[in-house]
């Protein structure tokens, strides 16, 4: 996904990972992204919780990622800042059960803009029906399409399952691939997965599944398989996907070899600077399979929560609740060009982010994506597993038994 495409290059050394000791006033804030775009838009809005609270002395560490990841586990226990980025549904849920997550249901409750306009996303912040963190920013995913090839050949955007199978049926024949995909590094066709089963058995199977409640020989999971082999029936996948990246997998797009990309919204950058107008390029939300079933989408969000060993517990809250404005939200995801989880804030005019707003602000869930809400040795099999697949169908049962028998170990 996301977090895995971009690297960060600036490292600020382990020292910088590790908070320092915080007296009445100063706050300690751990942040996880140096890459340009990003450290400005968090600065930027930092810089405005300091004007507004002259008062508090505020001291923020910025990291690579990947370091972050492994830091996070050290200095929750020793020496814990204030506020630490990290992220939502079961990627929080080990700390959460841990006891190294402050529990910030009250700043939720007393709150107005936590408490009215963040309803979509509330429930990937939620375990035990308490919430743990402020969302800051999250992104969509869905189909992204030739809409140049889709009018030529008089296709219009699929929005049932029927549809999307009669779309690629007609591609296929008018020798356009249906779908590009790159599955190299495997995430990809978790996105697939994802929506498949979001809209054949909705968002509570997704999580149920994801946190081992669930067998991926289910009746219900095994289903999904069988409307992936349908849509590869139907014309399908590009050729030699497992030896693509994301990135190469833009080329038959981009050619017009293929028409259309299951994908999250930051690839539309990549597209527009491989030669493809805005006028080409469209996106529709992944088509209903289920009638009726209340429509969940793909959405990652990033969140800052308070560790539980935070020695300014008072100003985090402050820090968090600054943080959940309409007006803080809407200028830092200007910055980054992704979706500010409230409600009320506004969005950018690009028309990919106006159509994923309104695609994520109506929907019944937001999974945080497979590899993100599944434990690390779970979502690195199944995603291996989902690879297989597409290049051979007929080792179902067994791809799925093998990941029962390492679903039994992770989740034991």
């Amino acid at each position: 996904m996301y977090k895995s495409l971009i690297r960060a290059t600036a490292t600020f050394g382990a020292a910088a990972l590790l908070a320092t000791t915080a007296f009445a006033g100063d706050l300690i804030i751990n942040f996880d992204d140096p890459n340009p775009k990003p450290k400005a838009g968090f600065e930027a809005a930092v810089e405005k919780f300091k004007a507004a609270n002259p008062d508090i002395n505020v001291t923020v560490n910025i990291n690579d990622r990947e370091a972050h990841k492994t830091a996070i586990r050290n200095f929750l226990s020793a020496d814990a800042p204030d506020i630490t980025s990290w992220y939502p549904g079961n990627r929080m849920a080990p700390f959460v059960n841990a006891g190294q997550f402050e529990d910030i249901s009250d700043l939720w409750a007393s709150d107005p803009n936590l408490s009215t306009s963040f309803e979509a996303i509330k429930p990937t912040m939620t375990i035990d029906g308490k919430q743990w963190g402020v969302p800051y920013s999250y992104y969509q995913w869905g189909i992204y399409y030739r809409k140049d090839i889709f009018d030529k050949m008089g296709i219009a955007e699929p929005k049932t399952w029927d549809e999307l199978l009669a779309a690629s049926k007609k591609l296929k024949e008018g020798g356009v691939t249906p779908i590009t995909i790159g599955t190299k590094f495997l995430w990809t066709a978790a996105g697939v997965f994802d929506y498949l089963n979001l809209r054949t058995n909705g968002y509570e199977v997704h999580n149920d599944l994801t946190a081992g409640k669930i067998k991926y020989t289910d009746p219900r999971i095994k289903e999904v398989f069988v409307k992936w082999k349908e849509l590869m029936d139907a014309g399908g996948f590009v050729e030699n996907h497992a030896t693509m990246s994301w990135q190469d997998a833009l080329a038959p797009f981009v050619k017009g070899e293929a028409a259309m990309y299951v994908m999250g919204n930051f690839a539309v950058a990549s597209m527009k600077d491989a030669g493809l107008t805005e006028d080409q390029i469209d996106f529709f939300q992944f088509p209903e399979i289920t009638p009726g079933l209340p429509r969940a989408e793909e959405a990652p969000a990033d969140a800052l929560f308070i560790p539980a060993k935070a020695k300014n517990k008072e100003d985090a809250r402050k820090f968090l609740a600054f943080m959940a404005q309409p007006e803080i939200q809407s200028e830092w995801n200007k910055t980054i060009g992704q979706l500010p989880p409230n409600s009320k804030a506004a969005v950018g005019d690009d028309k990919f982010i106006q159509e994923g707003f309104a695609t994520v602000s109506t929907a019944s869930g937001l999974a945080q994506f497979y590899d993100r809400d599944a434990p690390a040795e779970m979502a690195k099999a199944g995603m291996e597993g989902f690879q297989e697949f597409m290049i051979k169908p007929d080792r179902l049962d067994k791809i799925l038994e093998r990941l029962d028998k390492v679903q039994a170990k992770v989740y034991k």
